[in-house]
């Protein structure tokens, strides 16, 4: 009756087209694609299909997303001007900014590694790939925005109901390394930049991304005590005040506003949503027609930025640069 997907960020696409195209319903882990071009006809073929889908970004289910929503759709911070995003995975289970192996060690006899590669070009088997360490790998995983970027982004994404950014541009540790190295991992550390243009009554937005220990300015509204975690976060800028988390900063505002009007439905759970779906319930909150596939293809659109090493403007509706032709063969 259903598909789900744990395989690495290379092989999502063509797994999930096939199960979609049997109708089955589909679960796969985040970053549903592996490309732009992927994540659009993936949504395309989901919405086409009406299969029950669900993303693996779990926050999205969680009480902080609600009261995130909620507390900006009060107005509790006005108009969100700038959304910033960071993450620090660790080199060892994310490997990065390295060469190529030299050596090829002899295939494990129980690896099948054509299969393994699936869409992905030809090369020697290595143990640097695999188990779990294929992520910082340009041909096999998304890096670290890849990795985290489909969690932290997705409740601000529905809040803001984001569309297209109108530009993306990045600076990163790979800018200063030889293309042997930069074309074959994601940075050690990097920024990521978006422009989203104002909609409806939504102010234009400005987004930036950071990882590999690049953090945001700390805002003036935290408290002189207060750390902000080197880890994973994020920080929401309003032209009325700013939110940590889920939390309005500092905690003299937090205190002073509690929380904000009870306005969106809870959930029963991220897989029990999915489920649900696939039982003829309601979509998931993360499914691939409505939210998932549009998340995934702007987030791939900062992997592109990284590799192209300059500001690229983004036609959405032709998918494509239309300041960069080199930029475009990264799309697909």
């Amino acid at each position: 009756d259903a598909v789900m997907i744990a395989t690495p960020d290379h092989t999502h696409a063509v797994i999930i087209m096939a199960a979609i195209q049997l109708g089955k319903h589909v679960f796969c882990q985040k970053p549903l694609t592996h490309s732009v071009y992927e994540a659009r006809m993936i949504g395309q073929a989901a919405r086409k299909a009406k299969v029950a889908t669900q993303m693996g970004n779990q926050g999205q289910a969680s009480e902080g997303s609600r009261l995130l929503a909620e507390t900006i759709l009060d107005g509790a911070i006005g108009n969100v001007r700038e959304i910033h995003a960071w993450s620090n995975r660790n080199r060892r289970i994310s490997q990065r900014g390295v060469a190529r192996p030299k050596d090829t060690p002899a295939i494990p006899k129980e690896l099948d590694w054509d299969l393994w590669l699936g869409p992905a070009r030809q090369r020697p088997y290595h143990r640097c790939y695999l188990p779990f360490s294929w992520r910082g790998w340009w041909d096999f995983g998304t890096g670290v925005l890849g990795d985290i970027g489909c969690h932290q982004l997705s409740a601000i994404f529905k809040t803001l109901k984001l569309g297209h950014p109108t530009s993306i541009e990045a600076c990163s540790s790979n800018d200063q390394l030889p293309p042997e190295i930069a074309d074959e991992t994601a940075p050690v550390s990097s920024m990521i930049r978006y422009k989203f243009p104002a909609e409806g009554k939504r102010a234009a937005v400005e987004l930036t991304w950071y990882d590999g220990g690049m953090m945001p300015p700390r805002p003036e509204e935290f408290d002189v005590n207060r750390q902000m975690s080197g880890g994973d976060g994020n920080l929401y800028v309003g032209d009325k005040g700013c939110i940590f988390g889920h939390s309005l900063i500092p905690e003299t505002r937090r205190r002073e506003y509690g929380k904000p009007p009870k306005k969106l439905p809870r959930s029963p759970g991220h897989v029990k949503e999915w489920l649900i779906a696939c039982k003829g319930g309601q979509p998931a909150g993360s499914d691939f027609a409505n939210h998932a596939a549009h998340l995934s293809e702007v987030v791939m659109l900062g992997n592109i930025a990284l590799r192209a090493k300059r500001k690229l403007i983004w036609d959405p509706k032709n998918m494509k640069f239309t300041n960069c032709d080199e930029a475009n063969k990264f799309i697909n």
